[in-house]
């Protein structure tokens, strides 16, 4: 049977042309997260969803600037294609975009009909298949930082907070967001079904944080990507920049995305709940908690994955640069939040907002196997305000360092895939290294006129 005659593919049809939509934008994660797509005329679905629609595979080794990285299977290939078919489960309506829904995509190579070993959708599809394996079934819910700018011709970026005024932490309304920008986006992004619950503004100027309910982590990797892709286009059509850049300004704090983690079994119990456990915690959740802690270095090279990343870290900025725990202590890399029962889960708070939503749980969930694999149990968790080198070791401290310790983490690369793990570290380390030849404005002011 031909897909055009596929009863679910005219299914779909039928439903969108009775909505008035006549495009699908079929979109797809890239290494950095950030969304590959292509607009599909309706009557032209059909023939996508059989064929695929074909992208140059080097998307995946292309910088944000435009330049191609000279990674395996890419300019070295001739630049073959990758194909990427609809997934039209995840078909919805754009609720700023009239007549138009999106989707997501499933990417192949299409000379070995298999997923395409860069693709962060399927890199974290393997990772969760491992731990059904074991009995885990990861569940996540995310929480996302952001900036929001508006256009300054006279400023070195080009762009300036759209607010300053300093002070207004965990707030909403007008005093901090003048012109409703919040509201603005949290109705559309209801509307998308992304499973907004609530958001504020952050500690720093024109900086909000949006928070996602919780779901299985395939659902909430998903959701987490769409919810970044629509913040930033819901900006672009005011003439602003949502940037979810770990530390845009020199002068204020940088943006995180903390992950809450936790697994269930095939009835739906919370694998981390014991009420007689040490912490109220199962050995489970203590063995995910230690497995966290023991591959934290490799970890920090995807959820803090650009040169940037590293200037989120430091002492008084509650961004966790060592690696520690603690029972409701948000000066710790990995917190426990005081909930039990179902709602027993860690919390993560090493990831940066740049991080790949697919990547970063990908990676959380598989170091979390390995600790459970392991059944070691984690150290004493911290007690008072952290930071103190004296007491835990310290995360990576560049993007150099954190790719270092993820190539020597062969028990986390196993899991992730090495066709994965070196397409990654090759396109990352083109860009340390560019960035270290690169001369900043910082280093002009610092030595021009005195040396």
């Amino acid at each position: 049977m031909s897909a055009p005659d596929t009863p679910s593919v005219r299914r779909h049809l039928n439903r969108l042309a009775a909505e008035g939509i006549d495009v699908v934008r079929v979109t797809y994660p890239d290494l950095l997260g950030t969304d590959r797509a292509r607009d599909v005329l309706l009557d032209h679905l059909p023939a996508a969803c059989e064929h695929g629609l074909a992208f140059c595979r080097a998307v995946y080794h292309t910088t944000p600037r435009g330049g191609v990285v000279p990674v395996t299977g890419g300019l070295d290939a001739g630049l073959p294609d990758i194909a990427v078919r609809p997934d039209l489960d995840t078909l919805v309506a754009l609720p700023w975009e009239p007549g138009v829904a999106a989707c997501l995509g499933d990417v192949t190579d299409p000379a070995t009909g298999r997923p395409a070993p860069e693709s962060p959708r399927d890199l974290l599809r393997g990772v969760l298949a491992r731990c059904a394996e074991h009995g885990l079934l990861p569940v996540a819910g995310p929480e996302l930082e952001y900036f929001l700018c508006e256009p300054a011709p006279d400023a070195p970026q080009g762009w300036r907070r759209y607010s300053d005024h300093p002070g207004n932490v965990y707030t909403s309304g007008l005093r901090a967001d003048p012109d409703n920008h919040l509201l603005r986006v949290l109705r559309p992004l209801r509307d998308l079904g992304v499973g907004v619950s609530s958001g504020n503004h952050e500690f720093d100027s024109a900086q909000f944080e949006i928070n996602l309910t919780h779901s299985d982590a395939m659902a909430a990797a998903d959701r987490s990507f769409r919810f970044k892709a629509a913040v930033k286009e819901l900006a672009r059509k005011e003439g602003r920049l949502a940037t979810f850049m770990a530390k845009p300004f020199n002068d204020a704090g940088g943006s995180g995305f903390h992950l809450h983690l936790s697994c269930r079994d095939h009835e739906g119990h919370n694998l981390f709940d014991d009420s007689a456990g040490a912490y109220g915690l199962s050995a489970t959740a203590r063995h995910a908690i230690a497995g966290v802690l023991t591959h934290a270095p490799a970890l920090t090279a995807l959820a803090n994955p650009t040169v940037n990343s590293f200037k989120r870290f430091g002492p008084d900025t509650l961004a966790p640069w060592l690696i520690d725990w603690g029972l409701d202590n948000r000066s710790a890399m990995v917190r426990i939040p005081p909930e039990r029962g179902a709602g027993t889960r860690l919390e993560l708070r090493l990831g940066d907002a740049s991080a790949n939503p697919y990547l970063l749980i990908a990676g959380a969930c598989a170091a979390a196997l390995l600790g459970v694999l392991a059944g070691e149990e984690p150290p004493a968790p911290l007690e008072g305000y952290g930071y103190d080198t004296a007491r835990s070791a310290m995360l990576p401290t560049s993007l150099s360092a954190a790719l270092d310790a993820l190539e020597a983490d062969t028990a986390l690369t196993d899991i992730l895939g090495k066709g994965f793990t070196t397409s990654f570290l090759s396109y990352k380390r083109d860009e340390a290294e560019r960035y270290g030849r690169h001369v900043t404005d910082w280093e002009f002011t610092e030595y021009a006129y005195h040396l």
